[in-house]
């Protein structure tokens, strides 16, 4: 039971994910690898930016629809430009080319 407590000065960057998950990853390698490209890296970049002109023309005028629109553009822009999808990382799919 005593291998479910870490201490602080023990506790490093590995160490949170590692209890979270069971598994070892290095939080930088989550956080900043390239698997988002091709036609994903176009149809995120294209979704979003229709729905932030749909949003700026007040297209789209109902309470949580608007909200819902807004997040999902920029979550769908800001991967396209960092071309990462964190989801991505933990189901194995990578569409950059190498």
């Amino acid at each position: 039971m005593t291998g479910l407590f870490v201490s602080r000065k023990n506790l490093n960057k590995q160490a949170l994910p590692a209890l979270l998950f069971g598994i070892h990853m290095k939080l930088s390698e989550v956080l900043l690898e390239e698997n988002v490209g091709g036609y994903d890296l176009f149809l995120r970049a294209l979704i979003g930016s229709a729905l932030l002109i749909a949003l700026v023309m007040d297209l789209i005028e109902t309470y949580p629809w608007d909200w819902i629109a807004a997040i999902v553009a920029f979550g769908s822009i800001f991967s396209a430009i960092i071309r990462h999808c964190t989801p991505y990382y933990f189901l194995g799919i990578n569409t950059a080319k190498k």
